[in-house]
This record gives C-alpha cells, sequence and structure tokens, in this order.
C-alpha cells in the first residue's frame, strides 16, 4: 500500500461482491492491516433496500459459507465501512470516486452490463448506451465518465478501475469499451486523462453466492445470535487472481491468498469455458425438466454427463497444454455443483444466457472446428439455451428470466417464424463467423432433436437417445 487511510469504492452492491472482494478487504483488517476500507454503491435503485439496511447495520453482515459435506461457518464482515446512498444523479457515488483517498474503483455489473457485440466492440445501439451519451448514468460508462470527470476537475491521483466480472479479457475489454464511450461522447480531455490515469488489470474471480434466501437469516440468529437483515451466503471455495498493474498502489492482496500474476489467461479460460458454461448447461437443461436447484440438477446423471463430456471432449482440447490440471478442474467444479447446501437456483445461473453463449460457448465451438472435430458435446449447450428461450417465449418457464440484453419483441418475433432455430443459428451476435457455417446448422438441428427426445425421458442418456434416432 502506498498511502495510509485509502478507500476501495465498489459498484454494484450484489452478493457476490459481498462474500467475495469484501471477504478478502475483511481478511487484511482481521490480520491487522488496516489501512484499506470498503465504500460501496450502486448504479441503479434496485439494491436501496440492502443498502439502507447495510448503512443501518454500520455496513457490517455476516457471511455463512458451508462445505459440501455440510459444514458451515459465520464471519461478521466488516470490510465495507462506508455505504453511499443512492440518487438520480449517483451524487456519493460521484463524491466518493473523486476524492483523493479512493485508490481503486472495482464494479460488478454482470457480464450484458458491458454492451459489447460479438468482436467484443461496445454496441452504440443499445439505449442504456443511447442514453449515457446524452449525459445519463444508467450504464457503467456513463457512470464512470462523471466519476472521472470530476476526479479530473479535482486534478485527483490516478486510480485502478478494475473489473470483477466474468468478463473474457474483462479489464482490457472493459477499458476498450470505455474508451470508445468517451469518443463517441466526444470528451476527448476525459478520454485522455483515462488513458494517462487509469489501469485496468484483469482479473478472474470465483464464488458460488445464491441469492440469500429468509432461511440464511434464520441460520445466522440461531448461530451467532445476530439479527442481520442481510446476510449473505456462498461456497466455502474462493479464489481471485489478478494482474499485478495496479496504477496507484494497492492493498497487500496477496498476503490474504490472492493470487497476484502476471497473466490472468489460463486461470480465465478454464474458469469462463469449464466453471461458467458448465453452470448454464446445467441451468438450463435442469429447468428443461423441471428442477429447481444447481444441485439437484447436477445430480441428474444425464445432466452431469452433458457438462462432463462438453468439459473432456472439446474443452480441454481447446485449452492444453495449461499450468492447471484441467482433469481436476472439471472434477472440482461438478462436485462445488452438487453441494446440497449451497441450494443455488437454476433461474439465478439460467439468466443473462444471450451474452453467455458468445463469451463463454462460442470460443470453443470454433476452435473445435478449427482442429477438424465435430463440437458435438459443445452444441447441446447452445441447443439447450434454444429450447430454454423456447420455453420462455411460450410463457412456460417456472421463473422469470433476466437478460440485460435481451430484446424480447425480436426474440418473439423469431420464435414465431417459419423456422425458428435457422435464425437463432444464423445470429452473428452469438455464433460470429459460425451463422453462416451450414454443417453447424446442421449440427444444431439434429441436437435440438435429440434434447427434445431428452427432455421428454430425461433419465436416458443423451448419447443413447442419439442412437435410437440414427438406427
Amino acid at each position: 500500500m502506498q498511502n495510509n487511510d485509502t478507500v476501495w469504492m465498489h459498484i454494484g452492491a450484489g452478493s457476490f461482491h459481498r462474500a467475495h472482494q469484501a471477504w478478502y478487504l475483511h481478511r487484511l483488517l482481521v490480520s491487522g492491516d488496516s489501512r484499506c476500507t470498503i465504500a460501496l454503491g450502486n448504479i441503479r435503485n434496485d439494491a436501496n433496500s440492502l443498502l439502507d439496511q447495510l448503512a443501518l447495520q454500520r455496513g457490517q453482515y455476516v457471511l455463512e459459507t458451508v462445505t459440501p459435506e455440510g459444514k458451515r461457518d459465520y464471519e461478521t464482515i466488516t470490510s465495507i465501512q462506508k455505504v453511499l446512498p443512492w440518487d438520480a444523479e449517483i451524487t456519493a457515488l460521484v463524491a466518493q470516486g473523486a476524492d483523493p483517498s479512493t485508490q481503486v474503483i472495482s464494479f460488478t455489473v454482470t457480464e450484458g452490463g458491458y454492451y459489447l457485440d460479438n468482436q467484443h466492440q461496445l454496441d452504440p445501439r443499445h439505449v442504456d448506451i443511447q442514453a449515457d451519451l446524452k449525459g445519463d448514468v444508467r450504464t457503467i460508462y456513463g457512470t464512470l465518465a462523471r466519476i472521472l470527470t470530476q476526479r479530473m476537475v479535482l486534478n485527483a491521483k490516478p486510480v485502478t478501475l478494475l473489473n470483477c466480472d466474468n468478463l473474457r479479457h474483462n479489464g482490457e475489454r472493459f477499458r476498450n469499451g470505455f474508451l470508445s464511450f468517451l469518443k463517441l461522447k466526444g470528451d476527448d480531455s476525459l478520454f485522455n486523462w483515462v488513458e494517462k490515469h487509469t489501469a485496468s488489470p484483469n482479473t478472474m474471480v470465483d464464488r458460488i453466492t445464491p441469492r440469500p434466501t429468509p432461511e440464511v437469516a434464520a441460520r445466522v440468529n440461531a448461530a451467532t445470535g445476530i439479527g442481520d437483515k442481510v446476510p449473505v451466503m456462498g461456497e466455502d471455495f474462493i479464489q481471485w487472481v489478478i494482474e499485478d498493474g495496479f496504477i496507484a498502489g494497492r492493498p497487500a492482496l496477496e498476503s490474504v491468498g490472492v493470487e497476484m500474476v502476471e497473466s490472468v489467461l489460463p486461470w480465465e479460460e478454464a474458469k469462463i469455458r469449464i466453471l461458467n458454461a458448465s453452470h448454464s448447461c446445467i441451468a438450463w437443461a435442469g429447468t428443461l425438466i423441471g428442477q429447481t436447484y444447481i444441485d439437484e440438477s447436477t445430480h441428474q446423471d444425464s445432466i452431469r454427463q452433458m457438462a462432463w463430456d462438453y468439459v473432456t471432449e472439446d474443452v480441454i482440447p481447446s485449452l492444453s497444454p495449461s499450468p492447471l490440471d484441467l482433469n481436476k478442474y472439471r472434477d472440482v467444479v461438478l462436485a462445488r455443483f452438487g453441494n446440497p447446501y449451497i441450494k443455488d437456483t437454476n433461474q439465478r445461473v439460467a439468466a443473462d444466457g444471450l451474452s453467455k453463449i458468445p463469451g463463454f460457448i462460442t470460443p470453443t465451438l470454433m476452435e473445435t472446428y478449427q482442429r477438424g472435430q465435430i463440437p458435438r458435446a459443445t452444441a447441446v449447450l447452445p441447443a439447450l439455451f434454444f429450447l430454454f428461450m423456447q420455453r420462455w417465449h411460450r410463457g412456460e418457464l417456472p421463473y422469470s428470466y433476466e437478460d440485460g440484453v435481451l430484446d424480447a419483441a425480436a426474440m418473439h418475433s423469431m420464435f414465431e417464424s417459419a423456422d425458428p432455430l435457422h435464425q437463432f443459428v444464423s445470429d452473428k451476435a452469438l455464433f460470429s463467423s459460425l451463422a453462416d457455417n451450414p454443417d453447424f446448422y446442421q449440427l444444431m438441428r439434429d441436437t435440438v432433436k435429440r434434447l427434445e427426445c431428452w427432455v421428454a425421458n430425461p433419465q436416458q442418456k443423451l448419447k443413447a437417445q442419439a442412437e435410437a434416432l440414427t438406427a
């Protein structure tokens, strides 16, 4: 740490931040290093009740962690020492972000919150981006533009902008999107300031953190006697890998288990393709056969086999050689998903599929073809999503589907067309150059047909149904 009494401001008051980054900063405080604390705020007003309650609790809350064997631990997290109230002008975020004491501004806004197209460039057509180009604050770009304009005016010190979302090359792609936004906005002075006075290291974050239910608060109260209104829970596994490229100093994160590396690429690719993509596979498949939780879907033999085949047949060859033991990582991931005590919902994990397909899945499809092989195991994932969205179109999902880039009217129109699957597969935003590939279209048609049979009889393995269809 270069300076005493510095602030780490985080934008995005969700459960993941409070179970992940806030936990690491808390461990620093516990170790006796009290030089950095968190100020937490939100871009939109959907977390106001949480922020209000956190303020009443002086930023403190209980984190419950649970192992696959059911051992629960409880810890009061103390790293959030300033709660930034929301208003339409994000006044508190601007004031804190411009304050010289703020050394790092981190954020979690979900994969879709960066509005990138299939070439990973900012899509300026989105209504939220258009609004922010005119001065609004709906996105991370408009928010940071307002914050950093004030920081520039005050001639404050450089600041690290740290992306903590599941986005490949997350620091680079955020930075490219942000600079593109500023260029479109015509703000040359801020563009130049951001280029010279900020850094955006790539990161990889990992901890399964389901949305808290009332049962969490009840368990916290029974175990600790604390009447916490906003506890959070997660699995006992946690990982954070960061490229050591902070521009204005940083906490001693390596002393509490953060892996500070030159490049996060091997960890990032393994996590996104093996963990994140498999997670979505399990959520979409489980939903299609009427299941609610990730753990029960993981323990469905046919679904587990889908995820295992996808990783083993297509992902591991794509990522090899790797400094990680990818077979072991696959098995650890599936064991984590099967933790019966987490009760992570298929609804939460199924969200944002329109961003996850191009980000998590299409690279493996393309690389498998490039190796001269057919990505049969990987094709299962977008085919599941197609059937999932078909249920959404019919109003047959058992829950509301959340997707930051969903154009509901266009999606309904697609499913009302003569050949919805052809339109789906032809979407370059989802499948890049494969959208023009007739072999891929035929593979998807065959895969959807197999999956329709599987949904009707989920006890039968997918490969057995493929054999039956071709007999």
